[in-house]
């Protein structure tokens, strides 16, 4: 049989697409039944408050629904820091020279364009490294970066943070930056912070860069409207966490006995994001051997987005050794972007 030129192209290309691409999955389904899968959640609904971690938000019709918010009018969020990423994303390639991306949270990659634009512009080689529990998110996102730029190199990595960071090889490019950009860092309190920069440093060599986005203080109207938005994504985005639990923990929430709370904390500087139970009833996690309990008004804490303040963000980030070579905000100040080098802490 004879292919057509038009016909073979397209294989070619899908061939050289396929090459390019490299996805490990450190986090398989066959995970759900290990010994300490569950561990977290059980202590979680077994203790006073509930809670549950936010990882539990992102299975692929979460991530798909996280993607809808960054759409949304109130989410202001996700187009403060484009913005910024537009205005210098050149700058921070002049700076770190041709550089590995490695991004925290992935998602659709898609503010990571405006960084491979830039580095392309300098004619940089482009190779990224993705990291998000999701993997069908990870590989949709891959596969149309792989089709926009031909030159990209993509090693995805399936898995949780922690697991990922410890998987890194030695880059193949004169440096590497490793990319927490979203504001996701508001999700940790700040012990898990202080843990979470010094896996930083960790997985960092000396010289090499840490790219950080972080939600500011701001009046409490426009955080409550972020996420409290008028078409309700941000609360299906909330009850799905239940269903992600029913599906991988073999469990019966309805999801119908719940509804989405999420308010400003003032005394702590941090959106709480909860679901209440609005009646009394008992829920079911077979596989984790679990019975939960709810009273009517009794809440999950599902998330905290805290709001940072610019200087003593810097100042955390400078005891780690993670020293910062750039700030930039908005006209606003309502978000900024920290280009970090790590140092050794002698030099500090």
């Amino acid at each position: 049989m004879t292919l057509s030129h038009g016909a073979s192209n397209k294989i070619s290309s899908q061939n050289t697409v396929e090459t390019r691409l490299k996805i490990k999955r450190l986090l398989e389904p066959t995970l759900i039944v290990s010994p300490s899968a569950g561990n977290d959640v059980v202590k979680g609904l077994t203790q006073t408050p509930k809670s549950l971690p936010p990882r539990y938000f992102y299975d692929d019709f979460g991530s798909e629904l996280f993607e809808q918010i960054c759409a949304l009018s109130e989410y202001y969020l996700t187009r403060t820091e484009t913005a910024i990423l537009q205005q210098y994303a050149s700058e921070i390639a002049q700076i770190t020279g041709s550089c590995e991306l490695v991004e925290l949270g992935s998602g659709s990659s898609t503010k990571t364009r405006i960084l491979l634009d830039a580095y392309h512009q300098f004619g940089y080689s482009l190779r990224y490294l993705p990291i998000d529990v999701s993997a069908g998110m990870l590989e949709s996102s891959a596969l149309a970066l792989l089709e926009d730029y031909p030159t990209l190199q993509v090693q995805a990595l399936a898995g949780t943070y922690e697991m990922a960071l410890t998987q890194l090889e030695p880059t193949q490019l004169p440096t590497r930056m490793i990319c927490f950009i979203g504001s996701s860092l508001g999700n940790l309190n700040s012990q898990e912070c202080d843990v979470f920069f010094s896996q930083m440093t960790d997985a960092l060599e000396v010289g090499e860069y840490f790219l950080l986005g972080v939600d500011l203080q701001k009046p409490k109207h426009l955080l409550e409207a972020a996420y409290n938005d008028s078409q309700g994504v941000t609360a299906a985005f909330n009850l799905n966490m239940l269903q992600h639990l029913n599906w991988r923990f073999e469990g019966n929430f309805d999801t119908t006995q719940f509804e989405h709370w999420a308010f400003y904390n003032e005394t702590e500087n941090q959106i709480e994001m909860h679901l209440k139970s609005v009646r009394s009833h008992t829920f079911q996690l077979r596989s984790l051997n679990l019975n939960v309990h709810f009273e009517a008004g009794e809440t999950i804490l599902t998330e905290i987005s805290r709001k940072f303040d610019v200087n003593s963000i810097q100042h955390e980030l400078k005891a780690k050794g993670l020293v910062p070579q750039r700030v930039w905000t908005d006209s606003n100040q309502w978000f900024a972007l920290l280009l970090c080098q790590l140092q050794s802490l002698t030099a500090v």
